[in-house]
C-alpha cells in the first residue's frame, strides 16, 4: 500500500469516526432542545424579563387579595412581572385563559363543566377557604334548602362560582339544579335590591357582600366557609392557560410564586391586608374591622409545601363527584382520569413556617416537554 493509499484510509477512518460521534451528539441534543419550547417573551426588559402579564382579578370581591396584594407589595413586581390586573366576566376569563392572553386565573369548580368540554387549563395551587354566602332577605319564609324549590335564586353571572356553589347545594338536598330553580343574572351590587324587591327569592353572594347582607337582617341558608359541605375546602384556586403553561412554564411559576409570597403575607398581616384594598379601592367597602374579620376567615396559608399544593387536587376530586350530581358534570365521568388530567405539579421553592425555602415537588403530574 502507497502512501497515498494509506492517507485515504486515515481520512476516511477519521470521518467515520467523527461521524459516529457526531450524529449521536446531534440526536442527544434535539431530544433535550426540541421538546422543550423556548418561546421569546414580548416586551420583556431587563427589570420585567416575564414581561407584560394580564390577569383578570378585578372582581371586587375580598377573595381576591392575593392579586391585589400581589400588585401593591411589589410581589409582581419581584419576580420579573408587569402584571396589569383587569375586570371581566367568567366568559371572558375562559376565552382569556384559551387563547393565552391570560396565563392565570383564580376560579373554583365552575371551570369543571368548559374543562370537561375542551377548555385547555390546568389547576396549579389552592389559595384559600370560604368567601360565599347563600342568603334570603329579612322576613323571607324560605327557611332551608328544600324551600328553595322551584324558587328564583339571582347570582352576579350565570355559570360563575356563586351558581356552581348553589348548585351542590341544592343537589344534595334533593333539588334539580337545572329544573328545580330558576336563575337570574344581576350585577353584584344590585342582587341585595333585586332580592327585597322580591324579583329574586335568594342571592348568591361574594363576600364582602354576604356578610354585609347578613349584617342587614338577611337569613345565611348556607356559608361555604361554615357548611358541612364546604368547609375545610378550597373556595378559590389558581389555574393556569395550558398554552401558557407549555410555552413560558418559568413566567407561569414566577406568577405562583408571588401568589404564595402574597398569600403568606396577607396571613402574617390581615389588618394591612384589609386598609390597602380598600384604600386602593379593590373592594366595595370602607370597613376594614368586616374585611380584616372576612381575612382572617379565608385561611391564608403561612407557608406552602407539597402537601398543601395536594390539596387542591384532592378538593377537585371532591368537588368534581359533587358537579356529577348536579348534572353539570356527566354521570359516567372517570373523576379520577378527569383530575389527573386537571391537576398540573409546578415545582416552586417551598417555605416552611420558619422562612426557609427549598425546592420541591407541588405534586406528582406533570406536561411533556418541561
Amino acid at each position: 500500500m502507497n502512501i497515498y493509499n494509506k492517507y485515504n484510509m486515515k481520512i476516511k477512518t477519521m470521518r467515520i469516526f467523527s461521524i459516529n460521534m457526531v450524529f449521536p451528539a446531534f440526536f442527544i441534543l434535539l431530544l433535550f432542545t426540541g421538546c422543550k419550547k423556548n418561546h421569546k417573551i414580548e416586551g420583556a426588559t431587563a427589570e420585567f424579563p416575564f414581561g407584560k402579564v394580564e390577569i383578570q382579578a378585578l372582581s371586587g370581591g375580598a377573595c381576591g387579595a392575593p392579586a391585589y396584594i400581589a400588585k401593591e407589595k411589589g410581589f409582581f413586581a419581584a419576580e420579573g412581572l408587569d402584571v396589569t390586573l383587569e375586570t371581566g366576566t367568567f366568559e371572558t376569563n375562559k376565552t382569556g385563559l384559551a387563547s393565552g392572553k391570560f396565563p392565570v386565573a383564580i376560579g373554583d369548580f365552575q371551570f369543571f363543566p368548559s374543562i370537561n368540554e375542551g377548555l385547555k387549563i390546568k389547576l396549579i395551587a389552592g389559595l384559600h377557604q370560604g368567601c360565599i354566602k347563600l342568603v334570603v332577605p329579612p322576613g323571607s319564609k324560605i327557611k332551608d334548602a328544600k324551600d328553595l324549590a322551584g324558587k328564583k335564586i339571582g347570582v352576579d353571572e350565570i355559570g360563575g362560582t356563586p351558581m356552581a356553589i348553589t348548585s351542590v347545594y341544592l343537589a344534595n338536598n334533593g333539588i334539580d339544579a337545572k329544573t328545580g330553580v330558576s336563575w337570574l343574572a344581576y350585577p353584584v351590587e344590585l342582587l341585595q335590591k333585586v332580592a327585597e324587591k322580591g324579583q329574586v327569592d335568594a342571592v348568591a353572594l361574594w363576600d364582602p357582600f354576604g356578610t354585609l347582607a347578613e349584617k342587614k337582617g338577611y337569613r345565611v341558608l348556607c356559608d361555604i366557609g361554615k357548611h358541612p359541605l364546604f368547609a375545610g375546602k378550597y373556595c378559590c384556586c389558581l389555574y393556569a392557560s395550558t398554552e401558557q403553561l407549555e410555552n413560558y412554564p418559568e413566567r407561569i411559576k414566577a406568577i405562583l410564586r408571588a401568589y404564595n409570597k402574597a398569600s403568606e403575607w396577607i396571613a402574617a398581616h390581615p389588618e394591612e391586608t384589609a386598609s390597602i384594598i380598600i384604600k386602593k379601592k379593590y373592594i366595595s367597602s370602607d370597613d376594614p374591622a368586616l374585611i380584616t374579620e372576612l381575612i382572617k376567615s379565608y385561611q391564608y396559608h403561612a407557608h406552602h409545601n407539597a402537601a398543601i399544593a395536594h390539596k387542591a387536587k384532592d378538593d377537585a376530586f371532591y368537588f368534581a363527584n359533587e358537579l356529577k350530581k348536579t348534572g353539570f358534570l356527566p354521570k359516567d365521568l372517570d373523576i379520577k382520569k378527569f383530575v389527573d388530567n386537571l391537576y398540573f405539579d409546578l415545582k416552586v421553592e417551598e417555605t416552611t413556617p420558619h422562612g426557609s425555602p427549598h425546592e420541591a415537588s407541588a405534586g406528582d403530574h406533570g406536561m411533556k416537554g418541561m
